[in-house]
């Protein structure tokens, strides 16, 4: 009988609204892409009933293999869209059919991405009824200028509230998450938003550099030179004084963007940073399961009329070369603060760490971006700040 320890992703796919950086698969209310599908947001609740019915079919389906059925589920994780738009019931029928059919661990993360304006105190009284115990608000800035200038639907007071109402509904575990190097944002703003978010008190804290990415908003008024943004230097000093700041008041940075009290960390994230076996569930979501690689189908109109696991379900990458999975072991590894274990390295794939990647190593020693120290590796400072440079180095 399978025991191996096991993660759960659960793709919600449904906005209020697009937010003008976002390249993630999700839909908002006047998507176009819904219209000739059950899924249209104008016939439905703000998430149909029509995807949840085809999402616990999906649960009831994977949770019925014996592959996964008594494989103990360490973390659950709402991702999305906004998942926070589920309804009261909706919420009660997904939990419900994910602890019929898998195991979940009694001390098990449960987490439930929320964007502001988008949670009540009754809504939330039922995430914690229905055994969910970590909130992820997406609030990013506290400055509503700048809020507006993201495209969220919400400004800092309805965080505020949505935050408060947290609190009330017995949530100890809250993440708040903040972008740096927003448009029009300056040193001075992007403090005062560490500021109010650290004296609120939250478990975690996410910051995120903005990525601009191809076929959002953002990149269209970049092309068009109508996106002013911090330069090279402004937002790495950003980076550089949320590590500072939040160090101060007791967050310790655990990932390149992460930082949570002592006990916090979430379990999901580093997980998958240490190449744990997780199922994603819903539209569009990616699995990686005994070194192999699938994803359930990104059509909606596939994905509500196809039964799980028939052809044009789910495309399989199939499983990955060692190769692969060194490159994934070191690239994912070390954007942990702790970074890698040689002897975790050996166990995995049989071979010295520095058999491999010995002269990558030394080369990244030398230049002072890489430390080497009883038996683990880990970024300098100054390699975390050029992380994407060195990672790349890993690739074999």
């Amino acid at each position: 009988m399978e025991r191996r320890e096991l993660e759960l992703y659960i793709h919600i796919p449904f906005c209020v609204k697009k937010c003008n950086y976002c390249d993630f698969l999700s839909f908002g209310t006047e998507d176009e892409r819904l219209a000739e599908t059950p899924c249209h947001p104008t016939r439905q609740l703000p998430v149909p009933e029509v995807y949840v019915d085809r999402l616990c079919r999906e649960i009831r389906w994977y949770g019925s293999k014996e592959k996964f059925r008594h494989r103990p589920v360490i973390s659950v994780f709402f991702g999305g869209g906004t998942p926070s738009l589920l309804s009261e019931g909706q919420i009660f029928r997904v939990m419900a059919e994910i602890r019929e059919n898998f195991l979940i661990r009694r001390d098990a993360e449960i987490t439930m991405e929320a964007n502001p304006g988008t949670v009540t105190p009754g809504k939330l009284n039922q995430m914690r009824f229905c055994g969910i115990n970590r909130l992820s608000l997406g609030l990013q800035s506290t400055l509503d200028s700048e809020l507006k200038a993201l495209g969220r639907i919400h400004n800092y007071g309805a965080f505020l509230q949505s935050f408060r109402w947290a609190r009330e509904a017995g949530f100890k575990n809250i993440n708040v998450d903040l972008i740096t190097a927003v448009p029009e944002q300056t040193m001075a703003s992007y403090k005062k938003s560490l500021e109010q978010v650290a004296a609120l008190g939250p478990e975690h804290i996410s910051a995120y550099s903005l990525i601009i990415e191809p076929g959002t908003p953002f990149e269209t008024l970049e092309a068009q030179g109508k996106l002013i943004l911090p330069d090279e230097d402004e937002e790495r000093e950003m980076y550089r004084l949320t590590r500072r700041f939040l160090s101060d008041k007791g967050y310790e940075r655990y990932e390149i963007s992460n930082y949570a009290r002592p006990g916090f960390e979430c379990r999901h994230n580093t997980g998958y940073w240490r190449g744990k076996d997780y199922l994603g569930l819903g539209l569009g979501a990616s699995s990686l399961i005994d070194g192999c690689r699938f994803s359930n189908t990104a059509d909606m109109k596939r994905y509500l009329e196809l039964e799980t696991g028939t052809d044009g379900w789910y495309s399989e990458s199939g499983r990955l070369s060692r190769e692969a999975q060194m490159e994934e072991f070191m690239f994912l590894g070390l954007r942990m603060v702790r970074g890698v274990s040689e002897k975790e390295f050996y166990r995995k794939f049989e071979e010295k760490l520095m058999t491999v990647y010995g002269g990558v190593i030394r080369k990244n020693e030398a230049r002072g971006l890489l430390i080497r120290k009883n038996g683990r590796i880990w970024l300098t400072e100054r390699g975390m700040d050029l992380a994407n440079i060195v990672e790349s180095e890993f690739l074999l």
